[in-house]
This record gives structure tokens, sequence and C-alpha cells, in this order.
């Protein structure tokens, strides 16, 4: 211990003596050999990857003590795409020759104690060129200390300011000092990233806490020699790597590699010059982002006339979407936006001036230019809708989609402010309110991307408030309101408190609807600060003289805030002495629905919830659902790091029968990060004010009584102040509200006569007149779905991306003509109804709609000169082309719909999905080299480590692993009669043989593709569904119906030769076995049996109980006395009836009938008919399906009797004649015991074998099941051949269910009713409906 102790002490002593200070002479040139190499992929060998390889001699010289020359000199560059590590890297020669002489020019740099300062190069150094000095410029950054061998910092560096750590050794044997740095470039001051579609999103760090989803870490090795004044590096490498798994697997990562060496060579007297340019300051070492931003990295445009471009892929775009959607479209798409990222805005308003008369391109601009994203397009869409040249509704929609994609700079929120404070967006308020939504969302990107953003940014907004505030202008606070909701800043807290109800005097008298909204504006506030919050929503949430609503939006707010078990049980403590039953139901449903959260930010929520769900009464969870309720369901798959979840909030009055308000919310998760994805909420407060005021809110009076009182209540909105919404919406999409609507008096007096004036006829005339004319119309919608992006810069200089987009286009033509006969009056409002009986309509038209989609998700290096990635990409492209010819000839009652043969593609859909890596060079963008990231190859040789614990030794060895033969099948069928055969392909390699991961399954090649064809057989010339209703509906039947009398002695012979053959096939087809598990039986018998006997004494009573049936004044006799007497007096009543007729069809013509059949070029009959026939004297209807092909007697017949106002009972027998199957249904009201009750009775006399061995199998289930669900369960031998249900009504709010199935009856009592069933122990309704409310509701409306 003594000796090492001795050596530390003079190894730290010889440190202490030699100036750890990296020496370069003023007189000498230090040449270094350098090399960088940046590789993307997996971390598996035999996979493919992508990257780019840079060498070069390194010249350094001091031109002062502190100011240094760095030059390149021979710089080589490599392109990398292929299987690693067999392939090699390949010289890009052009690329090489074309960055060679920025490469060479000498950068001037500040250099003192090791650390890196201020840049300087010439203008024409690109920073992308630059950045690559500065990779090498990181190496030399060493802040190293001479007291100190291990010690920790932030240390500058190309990525930013990040956690370094630092270990320095003395080898004295070889005279070398060895120092070790690492970087966790998770952990920064300060990050040089650039995040594009994340501003939206949460980090859910509960989600990535086994493995995370993002890992950074960087090390640096030197080995150093002291020299005269310092030390020499003698050589250096560098280690980065770049980690990321959006699975929950720590063997499923992508990975991006950073290698360095920096190795001396010799000592030059020739020093470095200089050129003769002036030397501009060009930052410091940190790394300066170029393009990047506008470069997309799914594809290298070389451009060279942006305009010229970018109106020819418009042209392109415009011609290949016509008839249907383009394969590339999507990627086109992208390529058009690219362009215009790139275009000035003179450039734009060219191609604007040029297009914008011409429909189709005009819309594909307008669909574009919102998705690029730069304050000029802002700017552009400001300026037209200024001069006229876009319309509202155009304005709006591009509007919107801009500001949410626009980077949130302090350029474009000025912009944006001074478009919400323009005097013409002031006089239009549906425009002025989208700007000022959409000004609070570019506030909430850019603080996110700054945190210590200032208040000042919303100082016109606070002044706006303070204003409305004044002057009591109870819209513009509303809309000051969500505008700081949108914007979520903390310093909004004070604004915002003013208008809180309970918190401030003033505020409790404003509107409720403005109380909610002030509530609801604290929720972006409480995911930056929930701690700020909490208290104000619990104290709102508690104090009792405050209105309902606004209590329970108290309580959405307070648990978005996710709060603590002490916080929550505290609530819980109040919540069970709370008067107010809606509150205390809403809580409660609330906190009991939060309990089953399963997602990983809510687990501390749910813990929470489980706590306070314990001190409630569970009285509350019997509340029914007029009153208000929360509902919270999620589900989230962890291997996979994805879920979804539901939130809906129900906030019910007790005095009217509309709910106040219902909210809808969805969230989703993906990758560790989460999203408030959608979110809608009506509110319906002026209603409810309007009921509140009328007789329906008495609740003496009964529920019809309300009813009518509300509906009367309604028509008398002319009697509403003008500026009081009846009713009010919004949505919310990432949590920002984009749009909301409030309907009042001024709108609906506006809208009355757009329904009821002589426009809608007008228009009405126009159509039909364009239909008989013909419609041909083409349409096509480009839509950029996401583009999610992160940049950073890697320690070589070069710029990492990781990004995902979603692109789709979709297009289709409709051609529709009408033929009217006779022809329409010229003047439509003399058309009566008597014309329209003696119209015949015949409508003809085709749809080609079709649909492509394309995916990418990328990672790897992307430049404006060079890309290498490794990529995924999913590609979906579908095309249904349809026609229909439809006739409707109302006064014979005929209508007709055919399906007419259409040109088909070759394929209908088509999937794939693909990874691989992929390297270009602007230099030959075209000559990308993709290589698949798993090859198909039938053996691969992998250097796969086995581990230790395996063998007892360290050891690695070439296993040879033998990748499986693609999957490739296809799987056809052909639809029998109409000849369409469908095929589907599909094709599948994965790397699975390589690791049993997720991620592996999905690596690879997949593709499905779906085609529809003719058959072998004849033609089909068009399918047809026809309906004929009335006396001509015998007429239209192909077949005549005929069934089989078992009374005539031709009938007998027939059956009997029909039955001999059927009993024949059954005896050969196989009978299933009817033994089952009696252990298993046994063991469910006993629980059931001791789960039985711990019921009380009701319950046995009431399964005992007999079911009696509703006869006039007294009930019949008992269920189980006289079962057989009354269930034979019933059959036979079924079966005299269907005696006194055994085909309806022979004494009177079919109601209707339906023919649906195949219309074949050999006229061979195909299909199947169906006719209904009603018995009025006997209360029967009998329906009758049948094949019309000849020789095919297989019918299906249905038929049902009324017996009683108390019982229905049906059969339905099918087979051959109807003579194979049959099942008997009867249905009946009555008494169990007490209690109104109801009963089903399903029995069956033959039924196909194949379900009862199903029904074998899932009645081994149903015990387990039922015990699960409540029920109670007893084995008894009921009927082997039947199943009865029997539901019966202790009180109006509780139900007993009794079910009797072959070997077992269950039975659960006083099942909780969320609604009272209004009907009386007699079977009467509790109320009587005495008028047609329906015929009420039109005379008022006529009034």
């Amino acid at each position: 211990m003594r000796a090492v102790v001795l050596a530390l002490t003079v190894a730290l002593v010889a440190c202490q003596q030699i100036n750890l200070v990296p020496e370069f002479a003023v007189d000498k040139t230090y040449v270094y050999k350098y090399e960088a190499q940046l590789l993307g992929g997996l971390p598996q060998e035999g996979l493919a990857r992508a990257g780019i390889k840079v060498s070069s001699k390194v010249l350094l010289t001091a031109v002062t003590e502190n100011i240094f020359l760095i030059k390149l000199v021979d710089p080589l560059l490599f392109e990398y795409g292929g299987i690693w590590p067999k392939d090699p890297f390949v010289p890009s020669t052009k690329l090489t020759t074309a960055l060679a002489a920025q490469l060479q020019i000498p950068i001037k740099f500040e250099y003192a104690n090791g650390v890196v300062g201020k840049v300087f190069a010439p203008a024409g150094v690109s920073p992308t060129v630059m950045n690559l000095h500065r990779g090498i410029l990181n190496i030399l950054q060493l802040n190293l200390k001479k007291t100190q061998n291990v010690y920790e910092l932030q240390e500058a560096g190309t990525q930013g300011v990040c956690r370094t750590h630092y270990v320095i050794n003395e080898d004295l044997k070889e005279n070398h000092i060895i120092v070790t740095k690492s970087k966790d470039l998770s952990h920064c001051q300060e990050r040089i990233m650039k995040e594009i579609g994340l501003a939206y999103t949460e980090r859910c760090a509960e989600c990535t806490r086994r493995v995370k989803s993002w890992i950074e870490t960087a090390s640096y090795n030197y080995i150093m020699k002291p020299a005269a004044t310092g030390i020499l590096i003698t050589e250096a490498t560098v280690k980065e790597v770049h980690q990321f798994s959006p699975l929950n697997d720590i063997h499923g990562a992508a990975i991006m590699e950073t290698k360095q060496t920096l190795a001396f060579v010799e000592i030059e007297k020739t020093p470095v010059v200089p050129i003769k340019a002036d030397y501009l300051h060009r930052g410091s070492l940190q790394y300066e982002f170029a393009n990047e931003i506008l470069q997309t990295p799914i594809q290298l445009l070389k451009i060279s006339d942006a305009p010229a471009q970018i109106i020819e892929v418009l042209k392109h775009l415009v011609a290949n979407n016509m008839a249907m959607v383009h394969d590339d479209a999507p990627l086109k798409f992208v390529q058009l936006i690219q362009l215009l990222r790139v275009a000035t805005l003179e450039n734009i308003e060219a191609i604007w001036a040029q297009f914008k008369d011409q429909p189709i391109y005009r819309r594909w601009l307008l669909e574009a230019l919102p998705a690029v994203g730069t304050p000029v397009i802002v700017k552009f869409i400001k300026e037209k809708f200024l001069v006229h040249e876009l319309t509202i509704p155009e304005f709006i929609q591009a509007l919107v989609m801009a500001l949410q994609m626009v980077t949130a700079d302090l350029e474009t929120i000025q912009l944006t402010a001074s478009l919400a404070v323009h005097e013409k967006i002031a006089t239009i308020p549906a425009v002025r309110e989208v700007v000022m939504l959409g000004y609070g969302s570019m506030i909430a990107k850019h603080c996110i991307a700054i945190p210590n953003c200032p208040v000042e940014l919303l100082r016109p907004i606070h002044d706006i408030a303070s204003n409305a505030i004044a002057k009591n202008d109870i819209p513009e606070i509303s809309l000051v309101l969500k505008v700081l909701g949108n914007a979520g800043h903390p310093g909004s807290l004070k604004t915002i408190m003013k208008l809180l109800p309970g918190l401030r005097t003033a505020a409790t008298t404003l509107p409720i609807r403005v109380q909610v909204d002030a509530i609801l504006a604290l929720r972006n506030i409480a995911k930056k600060e929930p701690k700020l919050v909490q208290p104000v929503a619990l104290q709102i949430l508690l104090d009792r003289a405050l209105h309902p609503e606004v209590r329970m939006v108290a309580s959405i707010v307070l648990f978005e805030t996710k709060p603590s078990v002490a916080l929550v049980s505290s609530l819980a403590g109040a919540l069970r002495i709370e008067p107010n039953m809606h509150v205390a139901s809403f809580a409660y449903s609330h906190i009991k629905s939060l309990t089953r959260i399963t997602a990983p930010d809510m687990a501390a929520v749910a813990g929470a919830a489980s706590v306070a769900i314990k001190l409630l009464s569970p009285k509350l969870d019997r509340l029914s659902f007029r009153f208000s309720r929360a509902l919270t369901l999620d589900i989230y798959h962890t291997p996979l790091m994805i879920g979804a979840a539901g939130s809906a909030y129900m906030i019910n009055d007790a005095a009217t029968i509309l709910p106040r308000a219902v909210v809808a919310k969805a969230r989703a998760y993906l990758a560790g990060a989460a999203a408030d994805v959608f979110e809608i909420g009506v509110r319906t407060e002026g209603i409810q004010e309007a009921l509140l005021q009328s007789p329906a809110a008495d609740e003496s009076v009964d529920r019809m009584t309300k009813v009518k009182r509300t509906l009367r209540a309604l028509t008398n909105w002319k009697a509403l102040p003008t500026n009081h919404p009846l009713a009010s919406a919004y949505v919310k999409l990432f949590g920002q509200e984009v749009a909301f609507v409030n309907i009042d008096k001024t709108v609906i007096e506006q809208a009355i006569p757009l329904a009821t004036g002589s426009r809608p006829r007008e228009l009405l005339k126009e159509a039909l007149k364009a239909l008989q004319e013909g419609i041909a119309m083409q349409y096509a919608k480009p839509l950029l779905a996401a583009e999610v992006r992160r940049i950073f810069p890697t320690a070589a200089g070069v710029p990492m991306e990781i990004s995902f987009y979603t692109a789709a286009v979709a297009a289709a033509t409709v051609n529709v003509k009408a033929t009217i006969t006779p022809p329409l009056p010229e003047q439509l409002e003399t058309f009566t109804l008597e014309q329209l009986k003696r119209t015949d309509v015949q409508l003809v038209a085709e749809a080609r709609p079709s649909v492509a989609l394309q995916t990418f998700a990328v990672m790897g290096i992307n430049t404006a000169f060079i890309q290498a990635a490794v990529m995924a990409k999913g590609k979906i492209r579908t095309i249904l082309p349809g026609k229909i010819a439809a006739r409707a000839d109302i006064l014979k009652g005929n209508y007709k719909v055919e399906a007419l043969p259409v040109e088909v593609p070759e394929h209908i859909a088509d999937m794939s999905f693909e990874t691989f890596a992929v390297v270009r060079n602007i230099e030959n963008p075209t000559a990308e080299r993709i290589v698949p990231l798993v090859p198909e190859l039938s053996v691969q040789n992998y250097h796969t480590p086995i581990s230790s614990e395996v063998t007892g030794y360290d050891m690695s060895a070439e296993v040879p692993l033998r990748a499986p033969a693609p999957l490739h099948k296809t799987l056809c069928l052909v639809v029998p009669y109409i000849e369409i055969k469908g095929c589907v392909e599909v094709h599948s390699h994965n790397a699975a043989f390589i690791k049993n991961a997720t991620l592996f399954y999905i690596l690879g090649k997949h593709s499905v593709r779906a085609a529809v064809s003719r058959g072998d057989g004849p033609a089909v010339e068009r399918l047809e569904l026809e309906v004929q209703v009335g006396p001509r509906a015998a007429e239209r039947l192909l077949k005549q119906i005929n069934l089989v009398d078992e009374e005539t002695p031709e009938g007998k012979t027939i059956l009997m030769k029909l039955r001999e053959i059927l009993d024949t096939e059954a005896k050969n087809a196989p009978v299933s076995s009817k033994s089952s598990s009696s252990r298993s039986s046994r063991i469910i018998s006993s629980s059931s049996s001791s789960s039985s006997m711990s019921s009380s004494r009701l319950t046995e009573a009431t399964i005992t109980e007999p079911f009696r049936k509703f006869h006039k004044d007294r009930y019949m006799a008992p269920h189980r006395a006289s079962k057989a007497v009354s269930s034979g007096s019933s059959a036979s009543s079924f079966e005299a009836i269907q005696k006194q007729a055994k085909f309806l069809g022979n004494a009177a013509p079919p109601v209707f009938a339906i023919i649906v059949r195949a219309v074949r070029v050999d006229h061979k009959l195909l299909g199947y008919q169906l006719g209904a026939y009603f018995d009025k004297s006997t209360a029967r209807v009998q329906l009758i399906v049948s094949s019309i092909a000849e020789n095919d007697n297989m019918k299906i017949c249905a038929d049902g009797v009324l017996l009683s106002k108390h019982k229905v009972t049906a059969k339905v027998a099918w087979g051959p004649e109807c003579q194979q199957y049959a099942v008997i249904a009867k249905a009946e009201a009555g008494v169990l015991g007490e209690f109104p009750a109801a009963r089903l009775e399903v029995e069956w006399e033959r039924i196909p074998i194949i379900v009862t061995t199903y029904a074998k199998k899932l009645s081994k289930h149903i015990p387990m099941a039922a015990l699960k669900a409540g029920f109670n369960l007893e084995r008894v031998m009921n009927c082997e051949k039947e199943i009865e249900l029997t539901a019966a009504l202790p009180t109006q709010r509780t139900l007993n269910v009794i079910a009797r199935i072959p070997q077992m009856t269950l039975s659960r009592m006083a099942i909780h009713l969320p609604y009272a069933v209004p009907i009386n122990p007699d079977g009467t309704l509790s109320y009587r409906i005495d008028e047609d409310i329906l015929t009420w509701f039109k005379n008022h409306l006529k009034e």
C-alpha cells in the first residue's frame, strides 16, 4: 500500500513539473496525418452501412504566440455504401476535385493554453468546409490542469459546451503523458442542435427508463511527449457514438460512429502562408449550421436555377396526377417544397403571377407553400391576402398551416404580430382569431427553442387583455385567454389569475365560459411549471361557492399537472364531504379511470389515484350517467415504446337534459416522446341558460313534460341577446388551439336565409342541370403529413441527422351523368311530390380514386455536398376504380343498382417497406449507391462474441449464419359465380436470423401486392341489385318460389328422399367427441358451489322463482309447474299458424323482392332472390331467400309470428328446401317472482356440426369468464338443445340476469344500471306518451 501511495505521489510531482500545454513553436511547421471516418448502420457485421471518410495531411504553424494557421494538404474524400466490413471505401474523385480548392485554403485560429478561440477564414470558404476544420481543431481543445489528474468540467467543443471528464496519467518508462477525455453529450450546458417538428412533443423520461432511446458519448485518447516549453501531441484518437433505439430493446439500436486519428509525422521549417484575401471572423470552435435545414435528407438536389426547377416539378406534378396519382408523386411534392425553400420572395411572386389564374396549378402551389416553413412564405401569404389575391378560406388554410410549420424566430413573431393588428384583418373576425391563435403558438414554439425567452414577447397580448378587462369586452377577453393558453408562458400567469374565479372577486361576475377559458389557459403553463398551477387549480376545485362546471374544469387541469400522492389524497378527503354530486361524480370517475392507466409517464399519478380511490365511498361508483363523468383509457406496448390514450369529459347540469360541455382528447406515445395529438370540445352554455329560464328546469315535473318544455324553449332562440353564444366549439392540434366557433343569434339569423332563401334552389337547379349535361371532375390533394428532424454536429464537424418524413398525394377522377324522364320543370319550386313519383331517374357514375403515400426514416450524414445514410422507406399506393349505374322508377316502385365492368390496373394495392444504405454526392447526384441493409445471401460470416458466461473464457469467433431464403407466397381466391380472381402476393426478407429481436424482424425488405382480374370462366357483364316494392314484386322474381308441403303425398315423398340423403351425410360426417375435462369441471364446480353457498337467500330464491307470463288481469301458471304445457301450447299455436299456410306466397304476392345476380355472357342465371311476405290476420312475416341458379334448391326460410303483445316466436330453417337445419327463437315479457322480466329462448332441432364443435370449445371457457365477471355458476343438466336468458328488474336501476345453457346455469343479481328503466312491476311504462313529439315540434317551428 505504501508503495502505491509513493508511486502516485511521484507521478503527481512529475506531472506538476511538466508544462501541460500543447507546444507549437513559432518558427516550425508541425505535420500530422489526419483521418476521419463516419459510418452509420447497425453494430452487427454483415449488414450494410453508409458513411464517408476524409484523409489529409495537416500543417500547423504558429504565426504569433496565440495565432495559428492550419492547412490541409492532399485532402481526399471517400464514400462508403456496402456490407461492413468486407466492402472497401470508394474514392469520391469528382467531389474531392470540386472541393480541393476550398479545402486547401489555410484557416487562421486563436489558440492559448490548449483552448481554441476565434476562427478566421476568407469569405470563399463554405460553412461545410469550415466545419471540417473545426472537427480537426476540436481535437486540439485541451483543458489540462497541473494540480489534478482526475477532474470534470463543462468544456466547449464542436457540439457545444458539454460535461467532460479528464484522466491524466504518465508513462515513466516510455516518457509519455496519456490523457483520456470523455464527453457526455446528453448533459450539456449549451448543445448545438436543430430540431424541426418536435416543438409540441413532450419528453417521456419514464418511457426510456430501461433503455435510453438516445445515447451520445465521445472518447478522446491522447499520447503526448514532453517538449522544451510544453508537450507535443504525438497521437490523438477520437471515437464518438450516437445510438438511437426506437424500441425498448437494448440490442435493437442503430448507431452512427465517428472515428478520428491525428498522428504526428514530422516538423518542417517551411511555414504555412495565408492566401491573399481578407480573413473574416467566422465564429468559434462551435459548429456553424449551413443549409442543412433547407436540404432534405431523402434526396440530394443540385439547384442551379431554382425558379426554372420549381416550374418543371410543378408541371410534372400537374401532368402526372390527373387520371390517377403517380407512384412517386409524394417524393416529387417534397422536392417541390425543398426547391421553394431556397427560392427568394421575388422568385415565388413571379411563379405565383404566372400560375395564379390556372386553378390546378394554383391549388398545388397553395398546398406546397405553407409546408415550406420559412418567414418568406408567411410574408408572401400576408401580402397576397392584403392585395385580394387570396380568398378568405385560402388565406385561413394557408396561414394556419404556415404558422405551424415556420421556424419561430423573432422575425416571424414580429411579422405575425403586425398581421394581427392590421386594419384589414381586424375587420374580419374569423381571420383575426386565426392570426391571434397562431401568434400564441409562435411564442410557444420560440420559448421551447429558447427556454428563457422574455415575457416581453407577450406584452402586446397583455395590453389587449388589460383594455378588454377595462371595457368588459367579453369576446375579446375570451380570445386573449385562448392566445395566452396557446403561448403557455409562465409570465402570463399574473394576467390569467385576474380572470380566475375565487381568486379575484371581479372574476366571479364574469360569464361562466370566460371563467372556464381562464382555467383552461393554465394547461400549457402546467406542463412547464406544474407546481405553480397545482395550488391554483386545487383552490378553485375545492371552492364550493363557484359554479360546478368551473370546479370540474379545474379538476381536469389539476390532474394534467401530475399531482403527488399527498395532493390527490387531500382531494379525496375533501370529496368525501362534497355536497355537489356532479363535482363528486366527476372527480371520482376521473380518479378511478386514472387507476387503470398504464402509460409510463402517468405511473405515479396512477399510483396516487389507487391510494385515493380507497379513501372515497364506493357509493359514488353507482351514480348514474346523468351526473358528470370523466373517462381515461390507454394502451401502451413497452417493447415497441408505442401507445395511445384517450380522455373524455362530460359535464352535465342537474337542471337540464343536455350536457353543458363535452371534451374528447387523444394522446400518442412513440419512441420516448408523447404528444396531445387532437382535442375537441363543445359547450352549450347559452342553450343551458335558455333552458334554465324556461319551465323545463322545474324538477317536479315528469320526464316527458320536461322534454316538451325543453323543445319549446329551444324554439324561442330569437329572445336571446345578440352577443350571447348559444353554443361554442374548439379544436386543438398538438396542444394548440387552431380554431373555435361561437354560435349565437347573429350566426343563426345569417344562416337561415342561406338555407331557406332562393340561393339553395338556384344551386340545386345548377347542380341538376350539370348532372344532366354530365360532370367530369379531376382533383388532387397533396399533403406533407410529417416532417420531424434532429440535426446535430459530430466530433468531426460533419452534420448528422435523424429524421422522419411522410408525404401523401390523393387524386380522383369522377364522371357523372344523369338522365331524368320526364325532364324537370324550369321552375323547381313548382315541382310537386306527385310529379316526383312519376319521374324515372337514371344515373351513371365512374370514379377512379387513388392514393400514394411514402414514408422515410433516415439516420446519417446530410450536407449540401454529400449524403450517406441508412434509410427505411415505406410506400403505399392504391387505385380503386369503380363504375355504377343506378335507376329509380318511383311510380313503379323499382330501384336498381348495377356495377359495371371497369378497367383495372395490374395491382389495386401495392405496399412495400425496405431498409437500405444510400450514398450520393452533389457532383453526380443521379449515380447514387443503394445497398440493401440485409443482403439476400445464403451464408454469411459474422464476427460474433461468445459470452464468457457460457464458455468460461472470453473469446470470439467467426460464426457462419445461414440466412433463410426470402419468403415469397402468392395466395389467390376466385369468387364463385362472378368469376373474379383476387390475388395477394407477399414477399419478405428480414434479419431475424442474426438476432431474435423486434428490430431485426423489421429490417429487410417486405412487400404486399393485391391484384384483381377476371377468372377463367365466362365473363361477367355486370352485377345487379334490384329492389321491387309493391304488387309488382312477384313479377320481378326470376325463379318461382315453392315450398314442399308435408301434407300432400308428393311432398311426403320428396321429404322422405331428402331426409334419407341428409341422414346419410350426417352419418358420414365426423362426430365430435363428447368427452370433456372432468377434472377442470370438478374444480370449477367446486368453486362455483362455494360461491353460490356464500350468496344470499334472495339470490337463490330469485333463480328458482318461476317465470310467469302477462295474461290480461292475472298471471298464468308458474313456469316450472306448467312449462311443458305452456310451451307446448305456444309452440302448437305457432305450428298451427304455419300449417294454415306453409307458404304465404300461395295466397298473396310478396310485399317486396330483392334480387342480387351476376349477368354473364353465357346468360346463365346466378345469384339470389329474397321474397318478403306478410299476413296481417295472423301477424305473420315470412322471408324466403333462394338461389336463382338452375337445379339449386338451397333456401333460407324465416318465419316470425307475433302471438300476443307479450310474445313473439320465430323460426329460421335453411338447407335444401329449408329442411336441413332449423332454429326456433321465442321472446316474451312477464314476471320473475314479483319483478317485471323478459325471457329469450333459443331451441335448435338441427345445426351444422361446425357450430356444435366450436360451441363445445367455447363452453370450456365460459365458467372461468363468468366467475371473473361476478356471475354465480351452478352445474345443472339443462336441456341439451336450448339456451334460455332471463332478465328481471327488481328496481328501475338494477337488473337480475339468469342464463341457462346446457350443463350449467349462470346468474348475477342486482347489476347496477347507469340509467333508470321506466318499467313498472306490471310491465307498463312509467310514463305515457300522449302526443307525437315530432308533430308538436314541427308545429312550433312553423309558428
